[in-house]
């Protein structure tokens, strides 16, 4: 399927692997944190950790930055703590990285995808510039238009008494 974003951002994903205390699952999955960029890395690289801890630059993702949507991300970096929302799905060896996206709405909605984990990870602030001036590029404020309910057509209006007016002519 073919992208409509405007804009991309690329980034790197760096995620942990624990040991899980559970007879169900081998490994809980997590993402940590995104990187500005992508570094010369191959995905699925382990960066640190121990026996029990693993931490994996996963790879990259872009993401992709559309026009309807730049109300979500000047609410999401309003917040203060503006945040990415990084999907990744658990498989037998490895999880594999699905998404990263700055829209809230869409993060939101990426966790109805099932099995998926969709984790909040801290933007980082050159993201945060990013999408900033891909706002102020594209934003276009939507007035608010209160819409009034008309009764249906084939209703016959009445006298406010519950009896129907009768109409003349």
């Amino acid at each position: 399927m073919r992208s409509t974003a405007l804009a991309t951002i690329p980034v790197g994903v760096l995620v942990e692997r624990r040991k899980a205390k559970s007879p169900w699952a081998d490994y809980l999955w997590r993402p940590i944190s995104v990187l500005a960029g992508v570094p010369v890395t191959e995905a699925w690289t382990p960066m640190d950790g121990g026996k029990d801890v693993q931490l994996f630059y996963a790879g990259h993702a872009l993401i992709e930055l559309h026009r309807t949507e730049t109300v979500y991300y000047r609410e999401n970096l309003a917040s203060g703590s503006p945040l990415l929302w990084v999907v990744i799905r658990p498989a037998e060896a490895n999880a594999q990285l699905i998404a990263v996206t700055a829209d809230p709405a869409e993060g939101e909605a990426l966790t109805d995808a099932g099995h998926d984990i969709v984790e909040t990870v801290a933007m980082p602030e050159s993201v945060a510039l990013t999408i900033q001036d891909f706002i102020a590029a594209h934003h276009v404020e939507q007035p608010f238009v209160k819409r009034r309910r008309s009764p249906p057509e084939h209703q016959v209006p009445s006298n406010g008494d519950g009896k129907e007016r009768r109409r003349d002519g």
